[in-house]
């Protein structure tokens, strides 16, 4: 499902992380799933789920863009979160996204 988000938005993306020195101008994107969010009682996992983040990063900030990422992610019905910092040292805005899923 991720895959198919990524690709509908049409921005540059990588899982994780860009190689050192490989990353294209901005905007581009991350995707990343840093943690499982499991529903299990009496040590057994009965339903398997994971937080997501979409990370986008741009040298200026870009409402319409966000709109369109936002846009994209209520067509499916993912409740998602939002935070931004301004990582001075790359002169980049990141936006995250983060959301749970079911992993199938």
């Amino acid at each position: 499902m991720i895959e198919t988000i990524m690709h509908e938005i049409g921005l540059p993306w990588a899982y994780h992380h860009y190689a050192e020195g490989e990353s294209p101008d901005p905007p581009f994107m991350l995707s990343l799933y840093p943690q499982s969010n499991n529903f299990g009682a009496d040590n057994i996992v009965y339903a398997k789920g994971t937080t997501v983040y979409i990370e986008l990063y741009t040298d200026r900030k870009d409402p319409s863009l966000e709109e369109q990422i936002e846009s994209i992610l209520e067509s499916r019905s993912i409740y998602w979160d939002k935070s931004e910092v301004w990582i001075e040292s790359e002169k980049l805005y990141e936006v995250l996204y983060s959301f749970e899923t079911e992993v199938k």
